[in-house]
């Protein structure tokens, strides 16, 4: 599955119960095409005590969302929008706003 995000992008959810949330991508799965986005999609998991967890009990964190569901924030512009890509001087791969042009 082809991404246009990485871990530590800013990102706004565009679509489902967390539309609307803008955070920054926490993980990455692009085997699944999904990223796990800061304070979006948040879930109710039952844990049993372990080392870590001495009480145990429900805890609240935060689940894969679709990359469909995600669209980029432009570092520059600070909005939300499509990427592109280009070739730098240095033959380098890069990622470009749609909306301004900045390569990021």
């Amino acid at each position: 599955m082809k991404m246009n995000v990485k871990k530590g992008d800013k990102v706004v959810v565009i679509s489902g119960k967390s539309k609307g949330v803008e955070g920054e991508i926490l993980r990455s799965i692009p085997s699944e095409g999904k990223v796990v986005v800061e304070g979006a999609n948040i879930v109710k998991k039952a844990v049993r005590p372990n080392a870590n967890n001495q009480q145990g009990g429900i805890i609240s964190q935060e689940a894969p969302i679709d990359v469909s569901n995600v669209m980029l924030i432009c570092p520059s512009c600070g909005k939300p929008t499509r990427v592109g890509h280009d070739v730098d001087d240095s033959g380098k791969k890069v990622r470009v706003c749609k909306k301004c042009g900045a390569k990021f």
